[in-house]
């Protein structure tokens, strides 16, 4: 992952942030259980989400296996479209 390990670092500068309280790997699997079970854009409006909640004091790996076992129990899409919808 050499090239995301570069952007997180570089965003991490840009932004004030410690790269080694970068929750990557937890962030990803969230968005993967997101995008399958719910809705592909759903994935980057949850890891935003996740952040808010972290921003607020949550711990990271615990709120996103809330959001993940919730992404797990979601009821399938109407249709094999349903999944690229953006809205």
């Amino acid at each position: 992952m050499g090239t995301l390990d570069d952007w997180v670092a570089a965003a991490c500068a840009e932004l004030g942030l410690d790269p080694s309280t970068a929750e990557v790997p937890v962030v990803l699997d969230l968005a993967r259980d997101v995008a399958h079970q719910v809705l592909r854009p759903g994935a980057p409006v949850t890891a935003y989400l996740l952040g808010i909640a972290v921003g607020r004091g949550a711990d990271p790996a615990q709120a996103a296996g809330r959001l993940a076992a919730l992404a797990r129990s979601w009821p399938p899409p109407d249709g094999p479209a349903a999944s690229d919808d953006a809205a």
